[in-house]
């Protein structure tokens, strides 16, 4: 009788073991990844030192070189998309999941699923020929006063910070929508009973069913967001490649992940591919950076959240006849 038992603990140690063993591999390959870019940027890191990540002149042939152009073009760009994409996103998902007819239901879900399958080459061809003309004709049509606001100024050439930031919506809402249905799919069905039960509306039950997933939901704007902040060619195509920090939605700016596209083949000495490959260290730090405040967001938010469903309904629904009373 003991070998059994033997062998079974001597299996599970093994078994933990081996796992133990992939999750590490994990942790060294990030920490191999930061190295690698740490110590073939380090010409650069010791030269301009942290002067790299605010400074905003970016000359090769004077060797000046300073990030924060590309910094402020992928968090702006990536931002944006975002306030533009979350409210389509959440939307599809909630017709989806909850109002959609279900002859429809997986037709729609398959096709939007879809465009996160379609090449970001494919995405800059219609960024440059569909939407590129599209924001150029707005420009155009923009009042004169509005263009005195630093907001909407910059020369109409149709390519900058609004079309980056339109393209990279279009691509971040698959993520967002398809992640956003599978939670709120994964909410109990007793959730909305008991929502019906206490004399809800339908509305009031979806948004009961929202307050019960908000924390996953969370997660798929998230992970849309991390999409946002590494893509290359689409807003490489349509963003207008010129480094320089503006709040203007006209203005040609600059990202991180497209100037090491554009640019790496072109180093033409160390400092220079020093420099670039900083900026990719750069990328990687603040992808560390969001994705850890995004983890401490939804940690936060997990304590607050109380399980049982009287008291997360609570809040959403109608007070009951007697307590009306």
């Amino acid at each position: 009788m003991k070998t059994p038992s033997f062998r079974k603990s001597a299996d599970d140690r093994g078994f933990r073991l081996g796992t133990g063993l992939f999750a590490f591999l994990v942790v060294l390959l990030v920490a191999g990844i930061f190295w690698e870019l740490y110590r073939t940027s380090h010409l650069s890191i010791e030269k301009f030192g942290f002067r790299f990540w605010t400074g905003k002149i970016w000359d090769p042939v004077s060797g000046e070189f300073g990030a924060l152009p590309f910094i402020w073009g992928t968090l702006y760009s990536s931002l944006l998309a975002m306030l533009i994409s979350t409210p389509i996103a959440l939307g599809i998902a909630i017709f989806l999941s909850e109002l959609s007819p279900k002859v429809l239901r997986t037709p729609l879900a398959f096709l939007t699923e879809l465009l996160a399958a379609i090449p970001s080459i494919v995405y800059g061809l219609w960024g440059v020929f569909v939407l590129v003309p599209i924001v150029r004709q707005l420009q155009v049509h923009t009042p004169e006063w509005m263009r005195k606001i630093p907001l909407f100024s910059g020369p109409p050439l149709g390519v900058g910070m609004l079309a980056a930031a339109l393209i990279l919506a279009v691509m971040v809402i698959p993520f967002t929508s398809s992640v956003a249905r599978e939670v709120l799919k994964a909410v109990p069905s007793t959730q909305r009973e008991a929502a019906y039960a206490l004399g809800a509306t339908r509305w009031e039950a979806i948004l009961a069913a929202l307050r019960f997933g908000r924390t996953g939901i969370i997660g798929a704007i998230i992970l849309g967001f991390g999409r946002a902040v590494g893509e290359t060619m689409a807003v490489t195509m349509v963003i207008g490649n010129n480094p320089q920090v503006s709040a203007s939605l006209f203005k040609p700016q600059y990202t991180m992940a497209a100037v090491i596209a554009n640019e790496f083949t072109e180093a033409a000495d160390d400092l220079y591919l020093s420099a670039l490959i900083e900026i990719g260290l750069v990328l990687f730090v603040i992808t560390l950076v969001i994705n850890g405040l995004s983890r401490l967001l939804i940690w936060s938010v997990t304590r607050q959240i109380k399980v049982k469903a009287p008291r997360a309904l609570a809040p959403t629904l109608p007070a009951a006849p007697e307590a009306a009373a």
